[in-house]
């Protein structure tokens, strides 16, 4: 009968488990950089609901200023976390149109607006480079975390611009991911577009920032203002 013998392991050390966890780190790292398409998938749906630094609901409440009555546009809804927070301050007589690729997402949101008592929005499955409204319709046009996720986001400003009525007001939210727009880019494809900023809030990774049309019919609401510490993006061309 053979006796069997293990050999004593010796322990990992340290230094080498930390660099085994940084390696799987910057694997997992790398696979949701390299897996995050656009537009953002319904499967990952999840995601969509965690709230993100620098874009809370009282900094884009501060920044788009919805009032009740108003007509807005909501580009890329995703799961409605925006839509279910904007919509209520437009009152019963305003509207809260929500314009989508998909139509999981739009689906989803009108679930949620169904399960809170929200009969103000409305969708439409339509391209954002397209936008499917006439010249001047809304009060407020706002994409947050998705314009980056459009292919030729200078149209989609132009289109923005277009169907703003006089002094109407566009709010961009981007956050930090593989499809961010930074925001001396985005500042130097509004003023193309025919836009002027009027406030930035929060740092260039995480930022949500306001824009008017250019003109002589573009008035400004009292209190509204670029911030000074705001002047200027973190890559240095605003």
């Amino acid at each position: 009968m053979h006796r069997i013998t293990t050999a004593a392991v010796a322990p990992i050390p340290a230094r080498t488990r930390w660099a085994v966890a940084a390696g799987a780190g910057a694997a997992l790292a790398a696979a949701w950089w390299l897996g995050d398409t656009a537009p953002y998938p319904y499967a990952q749906r999840g995601l969509l609901d965690v709230p993100l630094p620098f874009l809370t609901a009282d900094r884009m409440d501060a920044v788009l200023q919805p009032r009740p009555g108003e007509r807005i546009l909501e580009i890329g809804p995703g799961t409605g976390l925006q839509s279910l927070h904007v919509a209520p301050q437009l009152g019963p007589e305003g509207r809260l149109d929500v314009l989508d690729i998909q139509q999981e997402m739009l689906d989803h949101v009108m679930c949620r607006a169904e399960r809170d008592g929200l009969a103000t929005i409305r969708p439409t499955r339509s391209d954002a480079r397209e936008l499917p409204y006439a010249d001047g319709t809304f009060d407020a046009v706002y994409a947050v975390t998705a314009l980056g996720e459009i292919p030729e986001p200078d149209r989609v400003l132009r289109e923005a611009a277009r169907v703003l009525a006089p002094g109407g007001r566009l709010v961009i939210g981007e956050f930090f991911d593989r499809h961010w727009i930074p925001f001396g880019r985005l500042h130097r494809l509004a003023d193309a577009a025919g836009l002027h900023l009027t406030e930035r809030r929060g740092p260039s990774p995480a930022y949500l920032a306001r824009f008017r049309p250019c003109g002589a019919h573009a008035p400004v609401r009292q209190g509204e203002h670029l911030a000074d510490g705001d002047r200027e993006s973190d890559d240095g061309k605003a």
